[in-house]
């Protein structure tokens, strides 16, 4: 008797169809992500839009009597001008501020040599050597161009997003019906994973982006008052690299002291320091406590790990998605304890009956 004989005598016949469908299905899913990877920013772009709408939308049909696919198409235009119009002036400044260095290159050139020189000859510090500013650039170049290239695919996508969010903002009822419904998972926790789901959206979608403006808006107050030239374009800067875990705002306050030691400005760079580490970094934490752990209490270090991962997978929308995938692994780990990590007590009281 052979194995394949043996092994269809003790498997159930319906058993093998069934594994049969399961790898059926499998195979085809892998096929559809992967031809339809490049929209996933898309798609996770209109699950934020639509966590962040819903209740507005669903309170606007309610008092004004309004079609829901009028209503959805109102809240999509809003978020369009609300989204567009900050990006278009940070995009146009941005560009205005930075054309000059990129048609002259020399310029941050000669500043780096100004800061390289000056470190050399206070502290004997050669961190800004052409071999240390290589490594840099390998390093950093990478990361902000998956920052970028990601940013350039989502706005390409943009069409694909709200096509996406318009079906599920008028069919959102179902929609969340049919989710609870085939969620594998008792009611108590299915409502956990919704609500943690919804507060984690909020928390990175709303308050990584308020935090960030924050510090670069008191940073750019900074810069204006002690003089640092382009203070604009160095706030953006600080609003930008705030997000960046770890090193945060200060890659940016803390090499603007050191070029204003460099330039004699000492108690420029003094003042600039004293507001990067006293009133920049303060802002951070004050706001980061008071916005984001007031929506959801999520660990720092969820944060720092989740960025890094996140910007690898989906570019600069990394920032809000990463984080929230990370939050969202350590619910379900917690969930699959409580759902199977333990034997149920009416399962043991069946085991004893039988026995």
């Amino acid at each position: 008797m052979t194995i394949f004989e043996l092994m269809t005598q003790q498997i159930h016949p319906n058993k093998v169809r069934q594994l049969l469908f399961i790898s059926i299905l499998i195979l085809l899913t892998y096929v559809i992500v992967k031809e339809m990877y490049f929209l996933l920013a898309a798609f996770l772009g209109a699950i934020t839009l639509y966590v962040l709408m819903r209740n507005f939308m669903f309170k606007i049909i309610l008092r004004y009597k309004l079609k829901r696919w009028l209503a959805a198409l109102i809240m999509m235009l809003l978020s369009l001008i609300a989204i567009t119009i900050p990006s278009f002036w940070f995009v146009s400044v941005a560009i205005k501020k930075l054309t000059p260095i990129i048609n002259d290159p020399s310029i941050i050139n000669n500043t780096f040599q100004t800061i390289h020189t000056y470190l050399l000859t206070k502290f004997d510090i050669d961190v800004l050597n052409a071999t240390n500013l290589n490594k840099i650039y390998s390093q950093v170049m990478p990361f902000a161009q998956r920052a970028i290239g990601g940013t350039l695919s989502t706005l390409g996508n943009v069409a694909v997003m709200y096509f996406i969010l318009f079906f599920m903002l008028t069919q959102a009822t179902s929609l969340e019906l049919w989710i609870r419904k085939h969620m594998p998972l008792k009611n108590i926790n299915s409502d956990k994973v919704i609500d943690e789901f919804r507060s984690l959206v909020y928390s990175n979608a709303v308050g990584i982006p308020i935090v960030a403006l924050f510090q670069g808006f008191v940073g750019m107050i900074g810069y204006w008052i002690f003089g640092v030239n382009q203070f604009v374009l160095m706030g953006l800067l600080t609003a930008l690299c705030s997000i960046i875990p770890v090193v945060g705002a200060m890659a940016i306050y803390l090499p603007i002291a050191v070029y204003l030691f460099a330039t004699n400005h000492t108690w420029q760079g003094i003042a600039v320091v004293i507001w990067g580490f006293g009133v920049i970094s303060t802002i951070d934490n004050v706001a980061r406590f008071m916005i984001q752990k007031s929506i959801s209490d999520v660990h720092p270090m969820v944060t720092i790990f989740g960025v890094i991962i996140g910007i690898n997978l989906f570019g600069f929308l990394g920032i809000i998605f990463g984080p929230l995938l990370l939050s969202m692994f350590t619910l379900l780990v917690n969930i699959y304890i409580d759902e199977f990590g333990g034997v149920n007590s009416d399962e043991m009281a069946a085991e004893s009956k039988e026995e």
